[in-house]
């Protein structure tokens, strides 16, 4: 059975006009159970990650000072979220969303999370609406406690996954591929093991053929045990922090790519919600939905 973590805390009350659209974690599961994609029994609440598994990604110092508030003005406004101890434990919950999805893709093949995708935090502060790593924690707990030699993060949001690639950039059991908007945040990008770089405007026809020539041969020279998708929706023509003109049907044959490759390959994966921020949320949503619809047609 498709197993998707969620849970309420994951639409966070933000202030009046905030740019992140928190209420998309609300209306997908709404939309995909209205319509019957999903039944409640595919949905699980996860419990408050174990403060162990942070600390086997995150700088000790950098969680004591975030989970007790204690971060910098400058700090805070680089996350993007005003700090809170409902925040934190938003965090903590998303980490363990991420983790428990990834046991349940050793299970059936597939585990999501919709929420996600924080791959903006480092291993010791957070930026871009990032606190904590939730791939990087899942993808640590894999090699530490269950003797994973090769890993493979395929982080397809319209922005780089600096964070994810700090953590990893000493780690050769963990290959970080990243296909992102080279002019768009962050502007100072970090070193993936394969960073592909695309102009402004990349449309859907040259979007996915970069994909299907790198992702294959990736699989076949790697030969990852494990995948970690991020499969933002940020690349969309109608996203105001993207700058990609890919529509929804050819955000959608990206993540059928991603799918039937991990699935055809029998390869077990993770996936991440990652960014959406276009004007319409219904935009967002539908994106979004796509990954589930798939995944549920895909593998069961």
């Amino acid at each position: 059975m498709l197993k998707i973590a969620w849970t309420e805390i994951f639409a966070h009350s933000l202030p009046e006009g905030h740019r992140f659209p928190m209420a998309k974690y609300d209306l997908l599961p709404e939309q995909l159970l209205y319509e019957g994609s999903i039944t409640k029994d595919n949905l699980f609440a996860p419990e408050p990650l174990p403060e162990q598994y942070v600390l086997d990604t995150h700088d000790a110092t950098y969680w004591e000072r975030l989970s007790n508030l204690k971060l910098t003005p400058s700090e805070i406004r680089k996350t993007g979220f005003p700090l809170s101890e409902e925040l934190i434990q938003r965090e903590v919950v998303i980490m363990n969303g991420t983790l428990q999805a990834t046991l349940f893709a050793l299970e059936f093949g597939i585990g999501m999370n919709i929420a996600g995708g924080t791959h903006h935090a480092f291993t010791d502060r957070g930026e871009g609406f990032c606190l904590l790593n939730d791939i990087a924690i899942a993808a640590n707990y894999l090699l530490k406690y269950k003797g994973f030699r090769k890993i493979l993060v395929v982080d397809l949001d319209v922005h780089q996954g600096n964070g994810t690639a700090q953590i990893f950039e000493n780690e050769p059991r963990v290959f970080t591929f990243s296909m992102h908007c080279g002019h768009n945040y962050p502007f100072h990008k970090e070193q993936s093991d394969l960073d592909i770089p695309l102009e402004e405007g990349t449309d859907d026809k040259t979007y996915l053929q970069l994909l299907q020539y790198h992702l294959p041969r990736l699989l076949d020279e790697e030969q990852p045990e494990f995948v970690f998708f991020q499969s933002g929706v940020d690349v969309l023509a109608t996203d105001k922090l993207g700058k990609l003109g890919m529509t929804i049907a050819g955000c959608k044959e990206r993540d059928r790519t991603v799918l039937e490759l991990c699935h055809r390959n029998n390869l077990p994966v993770t996936v991440s919600m990652g960014g959406g921020y276009s004007k319409q949320i219904a935009h967002i949503v539908e994106a979004h939905a796509n990954t589930f619809r798939l995944a549920q047609h895909i593998y069961f």
